[in-house]
């Protein structure tokens, strides 16, 4: 049985002499080198995170962006916090990205506060909730991104039509935390919008992930009754199981001595025994081990990939917007 694999990967300055047991950023010019190691070796996407080992990185888009230049036949899942980030201006940024890589990439949004931009108008001065906006902004970003659909745009030179308008369709969002009028101003991805995926499962809890989310990543720790929990809060939330991807996240360490196929065994046995969809791995040991897991474990474990990031994650291409 294939499996979609995902690698955790930090950009920016590496510290000298990687320690096996630690997560950290790695070079710009070593990213380059895991990322063409990843697309060979069949790994579905990257997930770029904003910090490693207590360390800020490079902007996950800023990286992705200068990764994608290079690869853009791999996917990249891109960290983003609600924190200091305006949801107009990050549906507009990580859709021309996905819009580039042909339908490739994802957003993990992360709980956190509001932004400086959405604060001068924003509906509920004393709301505050993380679990309430991070479902708001969430929706904001579905519904943005559905926002102007492919179909509107014609670019008929003939008739001088560029777009329908009839298709392109203002959001009017006015909810607790922030106020989006929209639409986006460019046409959606090959694969219908980027994937949302939720990854602070003990912050956002099932009901919001079932409501919100394309994808959840749980830690290894999590998984076991994952699958009925995530099933039973889609079927609350109006959705189906196969909505939703879910991926299992686990730190992996190939040391000198390791077997990788002593881990490939274990972790197929996880996947099929906590009905994962995907597995998404942290590679510990710098540059070094991260090359490891891709080049040794990642063929080990069937990966499998599609030609847009919903394809890989086995989810529909095109879907309707969440209510």
């Amino acid at each position: 049985m294939s499996t979609p694999i995902l690698i955790d990967l930090a950009v920016g300055d590496a510290r000298a002499g990687a320690e096996p047991d630690r997560f950290d950023p790695v070079s710009p010019a070593a990213a380059v080198t895991v990322t063409e190691a990843a697309r060979e070796a069949g790994v579905a996407a990257l997930r770029l995170l904003d910090t490693a080992g207590g360390r800020r990185a490079i902007d996950p888009s800023v990286a992705g962006a200068y990764l994608a230049g290079r690869f853009g036949d791999i996917g990249y899942l891109v960290e983003v916090p609600t924190t200091h980030n305006a949801p107009y201006n990050v549906a507009r940024r990580v859709l021309s990205f996905d819009r580039a890589t042909a339908g490739r990439v994802g957003v993990v949004l992360r709980p956190g506060a509001g932004d400086e931009v959405s604060a001068a108008t924003v509906p509920d001065p004393v709301a505050a909730a993380p679990v309430e906006r991070w479902s708001e902004y969430a929706q904001i970003l579905t519904r943005l991104w559905e926002s102007f659909p492919r179909d509107a745009l014609i670019g008929d030179q003939e008739r001088a039509l560029v777009v329908d308008d009839a298709l392109i369709r203002a959001i009017d969002h006015e909810g607790r935390f922030y106020r989006v009028a929209g639409p986006l101003d460019g046409p959606s991805s090959l694969e219908g919008r980027p994937v949302v995926v939720a990854a602070d499962l003990d912050v956002l809890g099932w009901a919001a992930v079932a409501r919100s989310a394309d994808a959840v990543v749980v830690d290894r720790g999590q998984s076991a009754g994952a699958d009925l929990a995530l099933t039973a809060g889609l079927e609350q939330a109006g959705r189906k199981r196969e909505d939703v991807a879910l991926i299992g996240r686990v730190g992996v360490t190939l040391s000198a001595g390791a077997s990788a196929r002593t881990l490939a065994d274990e972790l197929a046995a996880w996947i099929d025994r906590d009905k994962l969809d995907a597995v998404e791995l942290v590679p510990t040991g710098g540059v070094d081990g991260v090359l490891a897991a891709v080049r040794t474990l990642v063929p080990l474990l069937s990966a499998s990939t599609g030609p847009t990031l919903r394809a890989s994650l086995g989810l529909r291409d095109t879907v309707e917007a969440l209510s």
